[in-house]
Order: structure tokens, then C-alpha cells, then sequence
């Protein structure tokens, strides 16, 4: 039995509910507990440096001129995409972690899309998140 897992936790919506605070099996014993220790934020910080990576070795291929940008666009979403958020669809997140995930992709996605040229003033500024939407959405 792997001895990291020895805890379990009950999931009820009865506030009331009577069970057992400890279990014993096989000469093994579980302790209830109340939460379990959120490791969510080691996960995402995994998922950025494998983002981060996985685009760093990848930056030439995807900032040639000679591909298109749907290429880009299609490599990001089967490559990246799925090296990064991996298992993500397991995660039970907060409003704040959720925020920190889409700024990242954003910002992979401002990388992708690079800055655009303002009609008026000729100079370059970054995307807009509504941008970014319209662009890969």
C-alpha cells in the first residue's frame, strides 16, 4: 500500500452526517480529515515551466515566416495545448487560479500572434485579451 495515501475525507451535503474517524484495513489505517492539503498551485507552477519550455524550443519553428499563421495557431492547440494542461480537467480550481491560467495562455497566445500595427499611429502595441479571443477562438 503506498503510505502517502493513509488519509480519506467524506463528501457530504448532510452537515450531521455520523461516520467513522478512523478506518482500518490490511493492518493499515486511514484518518478521517476535513481537507486535503491543495497542491494546485505546484501543479500550475509545473504546467508553466513545462509552457514555457515547450515554447522556448519550439519559438523558431513558430515564428516562421514561412508558415502560416493557422500552422501556429493548430500547433499551439495539439501540441501545447495538450503538453501543458495535461490532467488540468482534474483540478477542482479557484476564481484566482483560473484568472492565472488564462493570463498564461494569453500570453502564449500574445507570443503566437505577436503585436499588431495601430492604423493611426503606425506604431506597434500588444493584443487586447478581446483580441486574442477573436483571433484564436
Amino acid at each position: 500500500m503506498n503510505a502517502g495515501k493513509t488519509k480519506y475525507m467524506v463528501m457530504s451535503r448532510d452537515q450531521n452526517v455520523r461516520r467513522s474517524h478512523y478506518i482500518k484495513k490490511d493492518n493499515s489505517s486511514f484518518d478521517r480529515v476535513e481537507e486535503y492539503q491543495n497542491s494546485i498551485q505546484e501543479e500550475i507552477k509545473s504546467t508553466f515551466k513545462s509552457g514555457n519550455a515547450c515554447y522556448h524550443s519550439a519559438k523558431n519553428f513558430l515564428s516562421s515566416s514561412l508558415l502560416f499563421k493557422t500552422t501556429e495557431i493548430k500547433t499551439y492547440g495539439t501540441i501545447f495545448l495538450l503538453l501543458c494542461f495535461n490532467a488540468c480537467e482534474t483540478w477542482s480550481l479557484t476564481l484566482r487560479e483560473e484568472r492565472t491560467l488564462r493570463v498564461f495562455e494569453n500570453k502564449m497566445l500574445r507570443r503566437i500572434f505577436g503585436p499588431k500595427r495601430n492604423d493611426v499611429t503606425g506604431d506597434w502595441v500588444k493584443l487586447y485579451n478581446e483580441e486574442i479571443n477573436d483571433l484564436y477562438f
